[in-house]
């Protein structure tokens, strides 16, 4: 077992970069799954909604501090930055996708005509949590308020919201802020504890505005992170983290059985596995079909060349401060937190099996 110091500075050196490096489903492939139909299924949604962090923002992050907005970010889908922390596409584009819908607005483009608010909307913010974590953007019970408003002020029927899928993703900022508050894992399991059971709350209330259908993600493997991997040379997973988010995986397990058992028969709650699909596309240094493959899944495409910069990076006399690799598609990871557009591709054909609930 790793020591609580050693365990405590890797951690703080991986949650640094995605709470605060805001400085933080494609191609030929993106699409439909093979033989998707939506006619075949019983549920067809027309509104996907997005709760969460960077994992699933598609541009509410302010431009003015986040990376996700700067060069190199985007240069694979739409060809320039676009608020997604990724070269292209990430999981909310690939889920719209699968359920029929275009990827929905994000929040803060509300205003700007309602025919772009009829696929949904995307609240997530890069750098947030279930609780308050170290960036100015709101937390997921404040994306819940923006949504009800919403919901109040009539832009969303209550068919509308029967007729959606909702997106919840959990990429770590809480522990990141926790560890870096207290500088200290002592108390970490609990605090996990709380975590979930807030997050509990956050999936209860978007089910009780309406919405019948809603996947959460788990955890993906902490400790193979480019930012955790960085002192093996991107070869070693740090087991340590891992094991905390296996915890946290498990009691989410519990509070969403739970949330099936107390709601009606027409709802589903389900999660998508993102620690298992991860480690599956790191096994196979691809997906599983063959079509994707990565050399190294663990080193990512986009780094800064010297500590104390990261991937967007420049100096003060505009000096790119960062390298990008020849080919994004050969990698599974865009920076030190974040998949490529092809390495979310590869963990969507991983979830396919989990996604079809979705539309049953």
């Amino acid at each position: 077992m790793v020591s609580n110091k050693l365990f405590l500075n890797s951690l703080i050196s991986f949650f640094f970069l995605l709470s605060i490096n805001l400085s933080v489903l494609v191609s030929g492939h993106h699409g439909h799954h093979q033989g998707h139909n939506p006619h075949l299924f019983s549920f067809r949604p027309t509104k996907l909604f997005v709760f969460g962090d960077s994992y699933s923002d598609t541009g509410n992050n302010r431009k003015s501090e986040a990376s996700s907005w700067k060069y190199p970010y985007g240069i694979t889908f739409p060809g320039k930055p676009s608020g997604r922390f990724s070269d292209g596409r990430v999981l909310t584009d690939f889920l719209a996708k699968f359920v029929g819908v275009r990827s929905p607005i994000p929040y803060q483009w509300r205003k700007v005509g309602y025919k772009h608010l009829k696929y949904g909307m995307n609240f997530a913010h890069g750098g947030t949590g279930v609780f308050n974590t170290l960036v100015l953007d709101p937390n997921m019970t404040v994306q819940i308020d923006s949504f009800q408003k919403l919901i109040n002020h009539s832009v969303y029927t209550p068919q509308d919201l029967k007729s959606s899928v909702a997106l919840v993703t959990v990429a770590g900022n809480d522990y990141a802020a926790y560890t870096f508050r207290n500088g200290s894992a002592e108390g970490f399991q609990p605090f996990i504890t709380s975590v979930v059971n807030q997050l509990y709350v956050n999936l209860k209330r978007i089910h009780d505005l309406g919405v019948k259908k809603i996947a959460v993600t788990a955890l993906e493997p902490l400790g193979c992170l480019p930012s955790s991997t960085a002192v093996s040379s991107f070869r070693q997973c740090n087991g340590t983290q891992n094991s905390l988010v296996s915890f946290h995986n498990l009691l989410l397990q519990q509070a969403v059985a739970k949330l099936n058992n107390e709601t009606s028969k027409d709802s589903t709650f389900l999660i998508l596995d993102l620690y298992s699909s991860f480690m599956s596309v790191f096994k196979n240094k691809g997906d599983q079909l063959g079509s994707i493959k990565f050399e190294n899944p663990l080193k990512p495409c986009c780094v800064g060349i010297s500590s104390g910069y990261s991937c967007g990076s420049v100096d003060a006399n505009g000096t790119k401060m960062y390298s990008i690799c020849e080919e994004p598609q050969s990698a599974f990871f865009w920076d030190n937190a974040h998949p490529t557009q092809q390495g979310w591709q590869a963990v969507y054909s991983a979830l396919q099996a989990t996604l079809q609930q979705l539309v049953y």
